[in-house]
C-alpha cells in the first residue's frame, strides 16, 4: 500500500513543481494530484503541455517521491452531449499525462447529476465505451468515488455501476468524509467490492444525519444541498477503528496497487501541521489495525 499526500490544501501556496518537495519535506514518499490550474483542472482540458510534464517528472525523480494517484474530475456522466464529449476529450489527454508520469492508478468522481440519474448513468456507460478501450491499452486503472450530489451516491449501488463497466479496469474508491452519504455500511460495501477497492482517502466528516434531519439547518428547509466536511481524524463521527479495521479485512494494506490518501480540506492555515498528524495517524493505526 501506497500513502500520499492530496496536496490540495497547498495549490494557493506553492507552485505544482513545487509539490514533489513539499511531500517530502512533510515526510510522504508519494503523491495523489488533484485538480490543478496548471495539470487537469476541473471540468476543463488539461494545461500541461509535455515540457511542463516532463519537468514535473524530473522534480519528483529530484525529490524522492512518486505519484501514486492522479484524480481528474471531467464531466463526463453529463447528460448534456457537449459536455460529456469533451469530458471524453480531456480524459484522452489526463490518460496520456498519467502515461508520461509513468502512473498507473487515476482515480475519480461519477460528475453526472442527481435530479437526471437516469440520463447520468446513460451518459456515463456511453462514455466507458469510448475511454475503457484506452484505459485497457495503457494500462491506467481508473477508481470511482461516489460523491455527494451526483448520479449515484450509496457505496452498494456505485459498485453495481461499476460493475456493470465489465473491466477490470475499473475500481471503488472509499473517501471516509463521505462515509454518512454512502448511507450503506463500510463492511457490506468492502464485501462487494473486494480487492477493486483500489483508493481511500482519510478524513473526518459529521454524520449530517443525526438530531433526525435537524444537525444541519439549511434555507429554505427543503435545500437539496448535501453537507459533508474534510476534518482531521478524530475531529468528526467517523469510526476509525472500524474503519482501519474494516481495510485489514479487506486485505488492502497487503496489495501495492492500493493507494491511502490524506484529504484535508478544512485547515489550510494549519496545512503542514495537519499533513504530519495525518501522516501519523494513517501509520500508527494502520499498525495497529495489522497487529
Amino acid at each position: 500500500m501506497k500513502i500520499a499526500l492530496d496536496p490540495t490544501p497547498f495549490h494557493h501556496s506553492h507552485d505544482l513543481l513545487d509539490f514533489p518537495y513539499l511531500a517530502a519535506e512533510l515526510g510522504f514518499e508519494w503523491l495523489q494530484l488533484t485538480p490543478h490550474a496548471d495539470l487537469i483542472p476541473f471540468f476543463r482540458h488539461p494545461k500541461a503541455d509535455d515540457a511542463l510534464v516532463r519537468q514535473l517528472r524530473a522534480n519528483l525523480d529530484d525529490a524522492g517521491v512518486g505519484v501514486a494517484s492522479i484524480l481528474p474530475v471531467q464531466r463526463w456522466s453529463s447528460p448534456e452531449p457537449a459536455q460529456r464529449e469533451a469530458a471524453v476529450r480531456n480524459w484522452r489527454r489526463a490518460v496520456q499525462i498519467a502515461v508520461d508520469l509513468g502512473v498507473t492508478q487515476m482515480n475519480t468522481e461519477f460528475s453526472g447529476r442527481p435530479e437526471r440519474a437516469e440520463e447520468s448513468e446513460a451518459a456515463f456507460y456511453r462514455s466507458m465505451e469510448e475511454l475503457v478501450p484506452l484505459f485497457e491499452s495503457e494500462g491506467i486503472h481508473v477508481a470511482v468515488d461516489p460523491h455527494p450530489d451526483d448520479f449515484v451516491e450509496r457505496g452498494i449501488e456505485a459498485w453495481r455501476v461499476i460493475r456493470g463497466v465489465n473491466s477490470a479496469q475499473l475500481g471503488f474508491v472509499y473517501v471516509a468524509p463521505h462515509t454518512f452519504h454512502m448511507e450503506d455500511p463500510m463492511d457490506a460495501i468492502l464485501d462487494v467490492v473486494g480487492n477493486r477497492l483500489r483508493v481511500v482517502h482519510v478524513a473526518d466528516t459529521f454524520d449530517h444525519r443525526r438530531s433526525h434531519g435537524l444537525r444541519y439547518i439549511t434555507n429554505p428547509p427543503e435545500s437539496p444541498a448535501r453537507v459533508h466536511q474534510h476534518l482531521r481524524v478524530g475531529d468528526g463521527d467517523v469510526d476509525w477503528d472500524a474503519f482501519f479495521g474494516e481495510l485489514q479485512r479487506n486485505g488492502f494494506y497487503d496489495r501495492a496497487d492500493s493507494v491511502m490518501v490524506t484529504s484535508v480540506f478544512a485547515e489550510n492555515e494549519n496545512a503542514h501541521e495537519v499533513s504530519r498528524y495525518q501522516l501519523e495517524q494513517m501509520r500508527s493505526r494502520v499498525s495497529a489495525a495489522r497487529a
